[in-house]
């Protein structure tokens, strides 16, 4: 089986953590009996400052041909903020109807956690947050804009197809982990009396076709009091795109930082992307001493889509064996080696449990 992938290293660092995840990847191929097709592409501030292109309608429908991307950071400190933001990840998002963003908050072994007297046993959850809607839409304006009297309006846009199928994606998952098979919706039906309201419809109307799955639900100001009071309550979360971008920042501090982050921006019928989630930290490219881990766990997340279980399961155990054994710290200049060693680390532990 040969992998089309399209690779897009980014600004940053991000083009150290992506060669990091890659060589992991090439290790398990040959063991797995599949094959990697990687087609790289420059996307990110350095051709945005030479040509103004963000991400070219031409680009796109490459885009659409492969199996995957991967892409390792957006972010250059000499463009504003917002527009590689908006016109490269936003843009993929909503033109490649990537509309399940998939956080999985893991606490790794041996990796510290922030939260007293809680481990790995406690921090196994996975957020799905709606991705092409909802307050992203960037439906609004300005009124009077400059002036004393400005108004600024922007509007949540909910679909009940959007919320339909994020919902039922998020229901199959619950019943795929076969962990607690408990789904939980986090809005604000308190206040959202509309937007809220008709996700909490949905939701209760799609339950009855899941009598396995225990639902619950819960406001999502409590959600963050509950993520640190006691994740262990949580097996899969779903929530709409702005909540979700929220909670899953918390989800990522109580696994241990963005260092060990990872995240997919999964369409299921279509081309997903995979990213970690740390950005471009430009004040450390070319150290060598960023955590390759959330880029590496991207990697093994885009195994998972696209059906190669077996190499994605060998690749986790591999970054908890290194994660356990072997990483002094997961922040960058703290982790016993450099970024490079530790990818020929797990690229190693990968080949042997494979």
């Amino acid at each position: 089986m040969t992998h089309k992938i399209a690779v897009i290293p980014g600004d940053g660092t991000g083009p150290e953590v992506v060669a990091e995840g890659i060589k992991v990847l090439n290790a398990v191929a040959g063991p797995a009996n599949i094959k990697f097709d990687y087609h790289h592409y420059d996307l990110g501030g350095e051709r945005y400052k030479k040509t103004g292109e963000t991400l070219p309608d031409s680009v796109i429908e490459e885009l659409k041909q492969f199996k995957a991307i991967y892409l390792g950071a957006i972010g250059h400190p000499d463009v504003a903020p917002g527009i590689l933001e908006k016109g490269i990840l936003l843009r993929a998002r909503f033109a490649l109807d990537q509309y399940i963003n998939l956080r999985p908050v893991v606490l790794y072994p041996g990796v510290d956690c922030p939260l007293k007297g809680k481990g790995p046993q406690d921090i196994d959850f996975v957020v799905v947050r709606e991705n092409t809607e909802g307050m992203y839409v960037g439906a609004g304006g300005f009124h009077k804009h400059g002036t004393p009297d400005e108004v600024a309006v922007q509007t949540s846009i909910n679909t009940r197809k959007g919320v339909d199928r994020c919902l039922k994606f998020a229901f199959e998952l619950a019943r795929k982990r076969n962990k607690d098979k408990k789904l939980t919706l986090v809005a604000k039906t308190n206040v959202l009396t509309f937007a809220s309201n008709l996700w909490f419809r949905a939701f209760e109307a799609m339950a009855p076709q899941y009598p396995d799955i225990t639902t619950d639900y819960a406001h999502v100001d409590a959600t963050c009091m509950w993520f640190v009071k006691n994740p262990e309550w949580f097996d899969v979360v779903v929530t709409d795109n702005l909540f979700g971008d929220i909670i899953t920042d918390l989800g990522a501090i109580i696994q241990g930082g963005m260092g060990v982050a990872a995240g997919g921006n999964i369409n299921p019928e279509g081309v997903s992307m995979f990213e970690p989630i740390g950005g471009s930290a430009p004040k450390y490219t070319g150290l060598a001493v960023v955590n390759p881990i959330a880029a590496i766990a991207a990697a093994q997340m885009m195994l998972e889509q696209l059906g190669e279980s077996k190499a994605a399961a060998a690749v986790d155990g591999a970054i908890k064996k290194a994660a356990s054994q072997d990483l002094k710290s997961m922040a960058a200049g703290k982790m016993g080696m450099s970024t490079g060693e530790v990818g020929d680390l797990i690229a190693k532990y990968a080949t042997e449990l494979i």
